[in-house]
Parts: structure tokens; sequence; C-alpha cells
């Protein structure tokens, strides 16, 4: 498993302790240290909507003033890649290549910790 986001976020660190105080094991990916690239978030893309992963609430997405610019799909996506803030947090790549975005206690006991009990058993 791992959680991509941003070390200072509270959502991110909600999600952490979550996964810790579960005794879930992962990695993380903080933006400001490595940054998520094209490639990366066309993967995503695969499973989930670029409207759910694309932080249109956030101070960056204001600053740039991207609303102005009605970006399509694949601006969106360099926009993303060039401003990892512009990626909604924390986003979990956990199973075999699955990923969840955002932070939702009741969602991550129904994923996660099914998930683990699954592997356990194994």
């Amino acid at each position: 498993m791992t959680i991509y986001g941003i070390r200072t976020c509270s959502t991110v660190g909600k999600a952490r302790k979550f996964m810790r105080e579960n005794n879930i094991e992962f990695d993380f990916v903080d933006y400001k240290v490595e940054s998520v690239d094209e490639e990366k978030i066309h993967e995503w893309l695969k499973q989930i909507d670029i409207e759910v992963l694309f932080n249109t609430r956030g101070t960056k997405y204001r600053d740039l003033k991207l609303k102005e610019l009605n970006l399509n799909d694949e601006e969106k996506i360099k926009w993303m890649a060039k401003e990892n803030y512009l990626l909604k947090r924390p986003i979990i790549e956990y199973g075999n290549g699955r990923v969840h975005v955002a932070y939702n206690e009741e969602v991550y006991k129904k994923i996660f910790l099914s998930e683990s009990k699954r592997v356990e058993k194994r």
C-alpha cells in the first residue's frame, strides 16, 4: 500500500493515522519531496474519474486561476503533474493496483480492514 499526499495535510494525516492504528503497513510519498508524473496520473485515471482526482477546491487551483482557463482533461493532467497540489488527497494505492481517493473512516474500514483480513487468511 502506498499513500500519496503532503505530510502537513490534515486529511493525509488522518489516513496515515488510521493505517498505523490498524497495523496496516504503507509507504508514504510526499509531493513536496517526490513528485507524481503524468504516467502515474494516467495509471490512476484508468480507475477513477478525473473530476475525483483534480482538486478544484484548493488554494493552488484558485491561485493559478485555472477555472478561467476552462481546461480539457489532458490539460488538467499536465497541470496535476506540474503542480501536485492540484491532486486531491490522500490517494491510496492498494491491493492489486487499486486506487482510492480522499479520507472517509467508514469507507476505509470497509475497504482496508476487510482487505487486510483477506490478506491475513492466505
